[in-house]
């Protein structure tokens, strides 16, 4: 049994989805390092009245903060 496709061989790769990817993380890494600097110059009075702790900075930072 024959199969036949339209598709071309490495369908779903290309230099536009890599680039693609590549510019989504460092964009989402440049997010989380100004998040987390700007979370860090708040003093310690500043962030308990935003209902944080400095330990939370780095999961805020990176997406896995829950309350």
């Amino acid at each position: 049994m024959a199969i036949i496709t339209n598709r071309p061989l490495g369908a779903g790769f290309s230099a536009v989805t890599l680039i693609a990817g590549l510019v989504a993380k460092i964009t989402s890494w440049n997010d989380a390092r100004v998040t987390r600097a700007s979370l860090s110059r708040l003093s310690d009075r500043e962030l308990d009245d935003l209902g944080l702790v400095r330990g939370d900075i780095d999961d805020i930072a990176s997406g896995t903060f829950r309350r």
